[in-house]
């Protein structure tokens, strides 16, 4: 029976012993727009900052002015697919959204609603037909069709050695007149990025 006890004790002088170095979690807010970079994976700073960029490259090329004076009006463009071509989880849900909002916040291009959101704002629109008053209604027919579409890839070529790691990402963009297939802008960003593991110190 001292025995068991004895053993008790020493389970539980270990058990407080590791709870004693167990190191506690901080959690602290800050800032969306404050530069992370904890793995040097893409992240949010990389995709905001590469989808600005390459849109008003696009939108400082011939394409934008020719279409404003052939039409008088601004072209409107439908963002299609973005392929994700690295070897790491990039959501380029995210990515889209930063290039959508880059256009849309330039006052220059409109942006039409991708195939996956259509489908509700036409469920929406069919709901009004019985349920909303004549003055509101608003009719089928009506969508704005796209000018151009803007498809394109990210990829990435990564180099290691020992505790250093080059990641080099290269996004490429291109804009394509729906009507003619005729490719108007062609876009290319690189981004690399050096990563350097530090020995572990206690």
């Amino acid at each position: 029976m001292n025995y068991l006890k004895l053993l008790a004790i020493c389970l539980l002088c270990v058990m407080v012993a590791m709870s004693g170095c167990s190191s506690k979690k901080t959690i602290s807010r800050v800032d969306t727009n404050e530069t992370i970079d904890l793995s040097g994976n893409w992240n949010d700073t990389d995709s905001r900052l590469v989808a600005e960029e390459m849109i008003t490259d696009a939108q400082s090329r011939p394409w934008l002015a020719n279409f404003l004076r052939d039409n008088g009006k601004n072209p409107a463009v439908i963002v299609g697919a973005i392929k994700n071509l690295t070897d790491e989880h990039i959501a380029t849900g995210t990515f889209v959204g930063d290039i959508e909002r880059a256009f849309v916040n330039s006052g220059n291009v409109r942006v039409v609603a991708k195939p996956d959101e259509r489908e509700g704002v036409r469920e929406e629109r069919a709901d009004q037909q019985a349920n909303a008053s004549p003055e509101t209604v608003k009719e089928f027919g009506m969508e704005l069709g796209a000018d151009y579409m803007l498809i394109g890839e990210m990829n990435k070529i990564t180099d290691e050695e020992g505790k250093e790691k080059v990641a080099f990402y290269q996004v490429d963009l291109t804009l394509t007149d729906l009507q003619t297939n005729e490719k108007v802008w062609i876009g290319q960003k690189k981004l690399k990025k050096y990563i350097a593991r530090k020995p572990y110190k206690p």
